[in-house]
This record gives C-alpha cells, structure tokens and sequence, in this order.
C-alpha cells in the first residue's frame, strides 16, 4: 500500500480529490489568519511606534516601529529550525496547532499591553518579546505548509497548487487590512478625539489648546488585536480536522526519517551548498522585492509622503485585490516554462524600476511634496558636526547644530544635500536663496534654548513653506485622500492604485513560484530543514530588515529615495548568482526519486 501511494503521488497528473483539497484549504486557512495575525503590526506600525517608543526622536521613533515590525523575521530563522525538527519528530498537525497558538496569544496580548506612558520602557521590551514570539511561530509555519500541499499535488501542477499557499501571506496583509480600515472607520465616526498626554499632562499647541489624536489612534488600534481571538478560535478548530501528511507517515512507518536533520541538511557541502544557492540565488532578491512592493510602499506613503494611513490602507487593499491573482498565474506558468526565469524576471524589475516608480508615487499622491522637492535645499556644518542619527539604547542626544538641522528636514520629508566645510562654526540651512543658521543645544540651556529653538523652527518653517512644502497637512489639498473604501475613482487615485499594483505583480513574480522551487531544490529525506532555513534567513533578515533599513538610510542621506538601494543590490546579487548557479528545470523534477529505504 505505501509504494503503492508513493507512485500515484509521485505519476499523476489528476486534478486533487475533493479530500486532498479540503486538507490543503484549510492548511491555507489557517495560514491565513497566521499571516494576519503577524502582518496587524506591519499595517500599523507608525501608530504602534507613537504608542510605545514615544521617548525617542520622531525619526528614531519611526526607525524603532520598524525594527520591532522586524523583529518577528529576524527570529524566524530559529523558528524554522526549532519547529522544523518538532515537525519531523512528532509530525505536521501537531507542529501546526503550536504555532496558531503561539501566534494567536500573542497578537491578543500585543492589544491589551499598556504603552510606554503607563509602563515605561518595559512596554517596549514586551512589545519586542511578543514580536519574536510571533516570528518564532511563523518560522515553523510555512516551510512545513509548502512542502504538505507539494507533496499532495500533481506532478505538473506543484507551482499552481503551491501557489495557493504564496496567495495566504498576500491575502493574511489584505484581510488585516481591511479590518483596520472597518475598526477606524467606525472609531473615529463613533468616539471622539482624545488628548495628547505626555508624563501624565496634556502636550499643548501653541495657542495653549491640547494636541488631539484621533480615538483609532488613542486607543482603537487596539481592537483588531485582541480580535484576533476569535481567529484564534476558528484556526484551532480547522487545524483540528487536519490529517496527518501521508508522505510522514509513510517514512515514519519505513524508519526512514532523518535522526539528525539539521546536520544531514547543512553539516555537508553537497547539501549546504544547496542551501546557501537557494539563499543568495533565489531567496534574498526575492524577499527585498516582496517587502519593499508590500510593507514599504504602506510605509513610504504615510510616513514620508505624508499620505493618511485611512488613505494608504485604501489604496494598497485595492492593489492587492488587483494583484494577488497573479501568484496563481505565475506559480501555473512556472510549471510550463520553469520557476527559475520568472523568479529572476522579477528582481530584474524590479531592480531597474524602484526608483522610478517611487518617485513616480510620490508626484502622484503628493503634487505638492514633489514640486517643493525640486527646490535645493543644502546643509552645511563641519564634517565631525554630523552623525547618524540612529540610537538603539536611547543614550546618545543629539545636541549639535548639524544633527537638529537635519532631524528637522527629515521630519518634513525634505531633500537635501550635506556639504562639508571644515571652517564652518554652526550648520546652516540653505533653502533657494534663503541661509539659516542652526543652533548647538549642547551650549545652550533654558531660555536661551528655546529662544534658539523657537527662532530656527521659525525661520526653517517660513522657507519652507516659501519653498511650496506642504507643512500642515489641512493646507495640502493636492494630497490623496480617500474618503471611504470604493473612492478610488479619480484620476490621481487611479493612478496610485495602477502604482501599488505594478509592485505587486512584481511580488507574485518573484513569490508565486518560490514554494515550488525550493521543494524541489531539496531532497524529501531533509526537505522540511533544508527549504526552511535559506527561506527564513532571506525572508526574515534580507526581507524582514528591508523597510527599517532603507528609512535609516534615507534619513541619513537626506533623500527620501535613497533606502532603495538596499533592495536595488540585493536584487541585482540575486540575479547573477541566480543565472549562473542556480539549477533549471526543476519544474519536470520527480520530487520523490532517491526516496526509496535506505
């Protein structure tokens, strides 16, 4: 009866059987909302970074919300390894039921944890932990999904059937999307705005009237969080009717599962250097594609285009529901033509196209950013005046003239160029033809500081606004605004969601086919090891790194392009090493050879 089952799986080219496609739905289902769960902290990353880094520089503050967003991937290499072998002791279902668990309790917990004003800086550090948890659980998630439905599917349709798997990651964004957008909504039209507090005490504007955040700001984030229970609930009971994966308890019955799977997958070269090709040559470029298509176009546009996130939420749901038909097109085309051209295709693209095509983004959600940007705006300070302006222990302060200078631009969204001029005593700002000096804080203490403060905030914002910069956003009536879900029908919004979209089909190039090639890169004896770990390093870390890094470059180099970089070379690296080492053909691979007992 086993060899018998080997070889139907390992021949046929059938459609699925209704029950081999109601064990692979509801595998995707709880992906899904695996997927949602993780991605709630993605879409809402800068309120997030307002509520629990709240002690730090905006533009540090920012940088912290996506490096705690990252913090889930960089640990899901560990997930992949510690949940991989779990997988392979006790078996799929039941490595499958740890992981909704870990990823439900902790995305609840995430919405009922106090923020920094109520618990200090313990918030923060909780917020972290329960982001690695989360992490850890998707690290022992998709490897074991991918390998299930390709191990069921037809032998000509592994890139279709394994397509429906890349889809849940897209869909997990879209569906936590659309209910942030459905939570604020309903928040804002129902609860009033609540006042600003710092250290207990209400933060006044200058007219001496409290600062107002919206109630979805304040407080109502919160709800799609603890929400998530009742996903928790409906995962729970589909993981439950799930069947244990033939293909392991066919091995598990033979006595031919690996004792020792991480060291037979990576303590050799001939395997580890199979890894390591699927990591460089396929993997990194294109995790760097997903992120920055996805999570950094979100970002981009409400942090450093100034779009409201009701606003971006809209336009990026749309381009998903555009675009995520694409996965299934891709993963069935690769099964034609290969996984290895498509693949490569897309980090070709987007490689040549990011710059642009953000640029293009920001003309047309934000006219008059654009406009203002072509103004040059220049600061000069003497080269040992500047420094990074990235603290990750919260100690350094940032007091001297060129770094308030700077940390001033960048919180307007300005480009500008640092010139370095040793005699220069105090940075100044060049605007057009208007020069402003700043002020070192270091050498300045009460009235003094505000006065200097007070008056360079002044100044900067008066040739800023001279420049056409548009500093407060009820004046910026060029800006894309969406009023409810359907109001995408105006030109310029048209045209943002086209933008979105574009990189999403990029995404599903370089996604769609993925599943199904590293399946097939590996052996089944070390499959689920092999395939995880190169996944979630390149999608953890290059991937997961990719939004935090890129604004921290950008905020360095005074250009709000300049991030893209990052995806650009990583992109670019995947393309050579992928053409000139990574296999062909694998798509016409019979996954199940060399399986026989040893």
């Amino acid at each position: 009866m086993a060899a018998e089952m080997t070889t139907n799986v390992r021949e046929r080219s059938r459609p699925m059987t209704a029950e081999e496609k109601k064990v692979i739905m509801a595998s995707s289902a709880g992906t899904i909302f695996e997927w949602y769960d993780f991605y709630l902290y993605g879409a809402l990353a800068a309120i997030i970074g307002a509520q629990f880094f709240t002690a730090f520089p905006e533009n540090t503050r920012n940088v912290f919300a996506l490096l705690a967003f990252a913090a889930g991937f960089i640990v899901r290499p560990f997930g992949a390894l510690v949940f991989g072998m779990l997988g392979d002791m006790v078996g799929r279902k039941y490595t499958f039921l740890m992981t909704i668990v870990i990823m439900g309790v902790s995305t609840f917990l995430v919405g009922v944890l106090p923020n920094y004003e109520s618990w200090g800086t313990a918030a923060p550090v909780i917020l972290i932990l329960l982001r690695m948890a989360q992490g850890l659980a998707l690290g022992g998630e998709y490897g074991g999904a991918a390998i299930y439905v390709a191990e069921h599917a037809p032998a000509n349709q592994r890139g279709y059937f394994t397509a429906f798997i890349q889809t849940t990651a897209t869909l997990g964004l879209l569906l936590s999307l659309i209910v942030i957008l459905s939570v604020q909504g309903y928040v804002n039209a129902n609860y009033p705005d609540v006042p600003l507090m710092k250290d207990g005490v209400a933060v006044l504007m200058a007219d001496g009237k409290p600062t107002m955040v919206k109630a979805f700001n304040a407080w109502g984030w919160r709800v799609p969080f603890i929400g998530s229970i009742f996903l928790l609930a409906i995962s729970l009971y589909i993981r439950l009717q799930m069947n244990e994966s033939p293909a392991f308890k066919k091995m598990k019955e033979e006595g031919r599962t690996s004792k020792a799977p991480l060291s037979e997958a990576f303590g050799n070269w001939k395997n580890g250097k199979i890894a390591l090709i699927a990591l460089l040559g396929l993997v990194a470029g294109q995790a760097v594609v997903w992120y920055t298509g996805q999570f950094y176009a979100l970002f981009f546009m409400q942090n450093v285009i100034k779009v409201d996130s009701f606003t971006a939420n809209v336009m990026v749901a749309w381009s998903l529901i555009l675009g995520t038909g694409g996965f299934l097109v891709f993963g069935a085309l690769s099964d034609r033509i290969g996984r290895k051209p498509i693949i490569l295709t897309g980090c070709l693209l987007g490689a040549l196209t990011f710059l642009p095509v953000f640029n293009l983004l920001t003309k047309t959600a934000n006219p008059a950013l654009y406009a203002a940007h072509q103004t040059p705006v220049t600061v000069t300070a003497a080269p040992l005046d500047c420094s990074f302006q990235f603290n990750p222990t919260g100690t350094v302060k940032f007091t001297s003239s060129c770094d308030i200078a700077k940390a001033q631009l960048a919180r307007t969204s300005v480009n500008y160029e640092t010139i370095e001029n040793p005699a220069a005593t105090v940075a100044s700002v060049k605007i057009g033809e208007v020069s402003i000096p700043s002020y070192d804080a270091s050498k300045l203490s009460g009235d003094e500081l505000k006065k200097a403060k007070a008056a360079f905030d002044g100044a900067l914002n008066s040739a800023l606004k001279a420049a056409g910069y548009p500093l407060v956003p009820a004046d910026n009536v060029t800006v894309a605004k969406a009023q409810n879900f359907v109001d995408i029908f105006t030109g310029q919004k048209l045209t943002i969601v086209a933008i979105l979209t574009y990189l999403v089909i990029l995404v599903t190039m370089v996604y769609g086919p993925i599943a199904a090639m590293l399946v097939e890169m590996f052996p089944t004896r070390i499959r689920y090891s092999g395939l995880s770990l190169p996944y979630h390093i390149g999608n953890g870390w290059f991937g997961g790194l990719m939004p935090a890094t890129a604004f921290a470059i950008s905020a360095q180099t005074g250009n709000i392009y300049s991030g893209l970089w990052y995806a650009i070379v990583i992109a670019v690296m995947t393309v050579v090493i992928g053409t000139l080492f990574v296999p062909g053909g694998t798509h016409k691979k019979d996954i199940f050879a060399g399986d026989s007992a040893r």
